[in-house]
């Protein structure tokens, strides 16, 4: 049976920096088996759907060695099926309705969000931004964007997210990728 997944690329194409045209990451993808490959922007999300009974850390592996072995760097990624896309847009603790894209993220993460992890962090000086935890993601409320938090440094010091993948993406690319994996 067939599965749809998403690709969650982390820290490609800033500032000229490790570069991975979407064009060649979807010939990747698809020089794995994947079908009906598509991106959405130049960040590093890609949607495949694929036959493979590999879960998701196998097919992440995968994903990196074959990025590596085309591109000549290693990248760190997150494959996520749409299901549990789907299942972290409609767990978000904070309203969707009327924000900006840039408001509230997701921090995707390669293992669970561990309660324990980020008890230390009193949110009180942040307010009016806020985190809140889910399963294997953080949710980042930020009314004047992400680029200007403080809550955010926080919540990604190296000694709190130690071990873990962490990646990004704004509400508006959360929507979508939801939206992508529906579509097969």
């Amino acid at each position: 049976m067939a599965t749809t997944y998403a690709a969650l690329l982390r820290g490609i194409n800033v500032s000229g920096h490790r570069k991975v045209p979407m064009p060649e990451l979807r010939a990747v993808l698809e020089g794995l088996g994947h079908r009906n490959v598509r991106t959405y922007l130049q960040s590093g999300n890609a949607v495949f759907t694929t036959d493979s009974t590999a879960g998701e850390d196998e097919l992440t592996v995968t994903v990196e060695d074959a990025i590596e072995s085309h591109f000549g760097f290693r990248v760190d990624c997150l494959v996520r099926d749409g299901d549990y896309l789907r299942a972290v847009a409609d767990a978000c603790p904070f309203p969707t309705a009327g924000i900006e894209g840039r408001q509230l993220h997701a921090f995707y993460l390669s293992g669970p969000a561990d309660p324990a992890r980020f008890a230390a962090v009193d949110q009180a000086p942040y307010h009016p931004q806020a985190f809140a935890l889910g399963d294997r993601v953080l949710y980042l409320s930020v009314p004047e964007g992400l680029g200007r938090s403080k809550l955010a440094e926080v919540v990604t010091r190296p000694s709190l997210v130690k071990g873990l993948v962490v990646t990004a993406r704004n509400w508006n690319t959360v929507v979508k990728l939801v939206e992508m994996t529906r579509e097969g």
